[in-house]
């Protein structure tokens, strides 16, 4: 259940009530595709984090470990030992992003593993199934990501083949609610919205999947390589049209900034490898903006990568430190960099909901929202 609490201009502030616990919204899901976020961080560091949800990978959980030893180990929550919500992706993204390797029919997606090339369907019933082992909080519907730029006829076509696999996915997923072998019982069940880059076939699909009364509803489909201003002009006009009292989710969003803005827009929810992704590669997020923690500059540097944060890596490690790591290749250079980062998207996330606690969230999204996109030396 999702609770407003108020609102500043299309900018919400909520609570999302979940099977695993209540989460203060807007909110950041750290990404931990194989049950782990890359680069050492274990489910006990996320709470150190602020980390209030992890997102999972269907499609990966699927192939490795298999998701029938997961449910054989009690599902995801206790095989990972995280007691706070979980939300699994659909595997439809895998089916975009394995494009070569895939043929879609309108009972599913045939496709070959990227680990040994063993052949696999999956359609919204196998989709529904693997989630329901895997027993996390949140499932979503099993949808089509198309290529950016899409064709109108076969965007239409895929908008209105997700609509009939999420009508499926929904009747799939009360029925596995209902056995007594289902380790969660209450797991819960978002639509993706689709449609390219057409706003017609963004609005109508909204409108159509508003119908069927999900316990949450996502905008998929965009940061695929089209430019954020189009991002956003496709919020704009699909948000009017997505029920009011169900949580948002912006998928594979995004940079600081993509952030605000979407939060501007009316988005409750986002994830992104971003953070974890670019601290691997020694680039970190700072509130005066990013940088690159080989630079040069830092090589006799004490203090903190950000003076104004507290997470456990500006605590206790200097700049000159972590870049010393990184150029000798030490496995920490990354967990510290990713600590850093996850921390900063949480405390982000930590800084809107205050904002709009405290009616100031304009001021907040223009001074940050340039500045957080800003290069730092």
């Amino acid at each position: 259940m999702y609770k407003l609490l108020k609102q500043e201009g299309l900018a919400r502030r909520g609570e999302f009530h979940t099977p695993h616990g209540v989460i203060q919204a807007p909110f950041f899901m750290n990404v931990g595709t194989s049950a782990a976020i890359k680069g050492g961080i274990s489910s006990l560091d996320l709470k150190d984090l602020k980390c209030q949800v992890e997102l999972c990978n269907t499609y990966h959980l699927h192939v490795r470990p298999g998701d029938d030893v997961i449910y054989k180990m009690g599902g995801l929550h206790k095989f990972m030992n995280w007691d706070k919500p979980i939300l699994t992706d659909s595997g439809g993204f895998q089916v975009f992003s394995l494009a070569k390797l895939r043929k879609i029919k309108e009972e599913g997606v045939y496709f070959s593993s990227h680990v040994d090339g063993k052949k696999i369907f999956m359609g919204p019933e196998e989709s529904m199934q693997i989630q329901s082992h895997l027993a996390s909080t949140i499932a979503m519907a099993f949808d089509e990501c198309v290529e950016n730029p899409a064709k109108y006829d076969y965007a239409k076509e895929s908008v209105e083949r997700t609509t009939r696999w999420l009508i499926r996915c929904k009747a799939e997923m009360e029925r596995l609610n209902s056995l007594p072998e289902t380790i969660n019982k209450k797991q819960m069940l978002f639509g993706i919205n689709q449609g390219a880059t057409f706003d017609d076939l963004r609005i109508k699909h909204m409108q159509d999947i508003a119908k069927l009364d999900l316990d949450g509803y996502a905008v998929g489909g965009l940061a695929v390589g089209e430019p954020a201003e189009v991002m956003y002009h496709i919020l704009d006009a699909v948000l009017p049209y997505a029920p009011v009292d169900k949580p948002r989710y912006l998928m594979g969003v995004g940079t600081p900034t993509n952030i605000i803005e979407g939060v501007y827009r009316g988005i409750d929810m986002f994830d992104c490898v971003m953070p974890s992704r670019n601290a691997r590669h020694a680039t970190v997020f700072t509130w005066q903006g990013i940088t690159h923690l080989t630079n040069n500059c830092y090589t006799l540097d004490d203090k903190p990568i950000d003076e104004e944060c507290d997470c456990p890596t500006c605590r206790n490690f200097s700049r000159s430190y972590i870049r010393h790591l990184f150029k000798s290749g030490e496995t920490l250079a990354g967990r510290l960099a990713v600590q850093h980062n996850l921390y900063f998207y949480n405390t982000l996330m930590e800084k809107i909901r205050d904002a709009l606690d405290n009616d100031c969230f304009e001021d907040f999204r223009n001074h940050y929202s340039p500045l957080l996109a800003q290069k730092r030396k």
